[in-house]
């Protein structure tokens, strides 16, 4: 015990561990997950073993957290600003306003502390943000004694740890299991048939999954049919949208062969297109032959982000009548990614300000292509030039403070540190040639923030977990419940009857206002279909958003 309280570090990354290890334990469809066991094996080594860890550590580890979070939901949730999205924004208020709303009944009926009532909005809402900005609100209320200060927000986490479980296994059954039968529905079969209705905007892939079909692909053709043809002849049958890259005649290989360069029977062709203009070039070229040695060419891939103002809002058969790189010039889209979400890079598929757009064909086409309709995306390391004057600016709004009468409004380190990752993110989505942040590297940034955050945060609270349990201890479980029963179930109401939303992505829209990943995990499983995601990503970046902030702002009004 010595050891851990002389070495604060050693206690850390020990409840980092066994606090992960906790979190992959499984009930039926719900695990703890890390972040929630983490805080129940710190406020366990808090109580027991009196570990000190400066607050210095937890502002430094949230503002990163927060800070990453923002960046990667960013280009999304202005995105999602639009009237298409603003039904599914209602969802998202309606949780604020019922979380907050609970929150400040049960803090008059039961006379609660400042701390104990954020905590419960935290835990129920299963928001973990809203611990950091909670308890940073708690740390400036200046009518409070610093012993004042470490109780209320040794509350917090405590509270948030209880109503977190049982929030947690609330929200999973809820939108599961009771929601389907609510409405009648059998949420396999309902996303099945929604899934037929949206078959046109195309699928995604998993990170570890390819497709089986490619769209582009090379092929190499023995000379029969086209003898006698001319190159620039035989590409111009298919609308510039199969190139001939290389031909193979005796021992001479041309690449690339002239546009009037004439085929004779019994040279090779390599072809380079989409699939199904391949499979029509081979009938007017001559039957397929297997790879043919010297006469593969390599072809160059780049990411383009498309900032030319010309080809907004074009589709991309659109861009190949205007780009004769394309195609013609032996380049092709072969993928059109968007705010993270690939698009089918079909000759329909209409490209917008920002979108991502994976070039493949010859280095020096490709090139030509990249300098007029955009700039090559730079993602290979983080920009830390980019990175911390977002989080600096951050910090500096978060000191803003703001009186709405008597009550002292202030983001804090954590709510500024949000709304200025959201910003630079947007901003970085727009061209993609500076501001670097790989998603990985910001995922990992954010996870081990958001980890050592709530590790310092129990480690520090775990000495008042245990007066706290015993004064509410049965009151913890039923706000729980409750915050999670009442703002679900009337947006179930309203989104059906109101905003008609389609039944499936419903229930993954109420996962997400509630931020729970173990919900919409369980909701995925038990339609056997990703289609609820298209609602939860939406409102959960949404709510990623809004939650964090009703920490202060419940602060601000208990405090006042």
């Amino acid at each position: 015990m010595g050891v851990l309280r002389d070495h604060p570090e050693l206690a850390l990354f020990v409840c980092l561990a066994a606090g992960y290890l906790l979190g992959k334990l499984r009930v039926g469809p719900i695990t703890l997950g890390g972040i929630c066991g983490t805080l129940i094996v710190s406020l366990l080594m808090g109580a027991w073993a009196k570990v000190t860890v400066s607050d210095d550590v937890k502002t430094i580890f949230f503002a990163l957290f927060i800070f990453s979070l923002g960046y990667l939901a960013g280009p999304q949730f202005f995105a999602n600003l639009n009237k298409k999205s603003l039904r599914y924004f209602a969802l998202c208020l309606i949780e604020v306003v019922c979380v907050v709303g609970i929150a400040l009944g049960l803090a008059a009926a039961f006379d609660l502390d400042v701390g104990t009532a954020a905590g419960i909005l935290a835990g129920a809402a299963t928001e973990s943000a809203v611990v950091g900005t909670a308890t940073e609100a708690i740390g400036k209320l200046s009518d409070l004694t610093q012993a004042q200060i470490t109780q209320y927000q040794g509350h917090v986490a405590t509270a948030y740890t209880v109503c977190y479980l049982f929030g947690l296994i609330t929200i999973v059954i809820y939108t599961s299991q009771i929601m389907p039968m609510m409405m009648r529905i059998n949420l396999r079969d309902a996303s099945r048939e929604l899934w037929e209705k949206m078959r046109g905007t195309g699928g995604g892939l998993e990170a570890d999954e390819r497709e089986a079909l490619p769209g582009m692909v090379g092929r190499t053709f023995l000379v029969t049919v086209a003898d006698g043809a001319k190159v620039s002849d035989l590409e111009r049958q298919f609308g510039n949208r199969v190139t001939v890259e290389a031909v193979k005649r005796g021992s001479e290989i041309l690449t690339p062969p002239p546009p009037g360069f004439e085929l004779t029977l019994s040279d090779l062709v390599l072809a380079v297109g989409r699939r199904a203009n391949i499979i029509e070039a081979g009938r007017l070229i001559g039957p397929e032959t297997p790879a043919v040695p010297g006469l593969d060419t390599p072809l160059a891939t780049q990411q383009v982000s498309l900032t030319d103002k010309a080809a907004v809002g074009k589709s991309l058969d659109q861009l190949t009548v205007e780009h004769p790189e394309i195609a013609s010039g032996g380049v092709y889209v072969t993928d059109v990614l968007r705010n993270e979400s690939h698009l089918p890079a079909t000759p329909e598929t209409v490209v917008q300000r920002g979108d991502v757009l994976t070039l493949v064909g010859a280095r020096s086409s490709l090139g030509r292509l990249a300098s007029k309709v955009g700039a090559i995306v730079k993602n290979d390391a983080t920009d830390f030039i980019y990175l911390g004057l977002g989080i600096a600016c951050g910090s500096l709004l978060g000191q803003v403070v703001v009186k709405f009468g008597d009550v002292p409004m202030s983001l804090g380190t954590g709510g500024g540190c949000l709304i200025s990752g959201l910003l630079f993110g947007w901003f970085r989505s727009r061209t993609q040639t500076f501001g670097a942040f790989p998603p990985q590297a910001a995922t990992t940034i954010k996870d081990m923030g958001l980890a050592i955050f709530i590790a310092c945060t129990g480690l520090v609270s775990g000495p008042q977990a245990g007066p706290l349990l015993k004064e509410y201890g049965a009151l913890l479980p039923f706000a729980g419940i409750a915050m999670v029963l009442v703002p679900a179930t009337v947006s179930l109401f309203v989104g059906r009857k109101l905003l008609n939303i389609e039944k499936p992505l419903l229930i993954g829209a109420i996962a997400g206002q509630q931020c729970s990943t173990p919900a919409i995990t369980s909701v995925t499983q038990v339609a056997q279909s990703s289609v609820p995601m298209l609602g939860y990503t939406i409102t959960y970046t949404l709510s990623n958003f809004l939650l964090p902030l009703t920490g202060p702002l419940l602060v601000g009004i208990l405090g006042a």
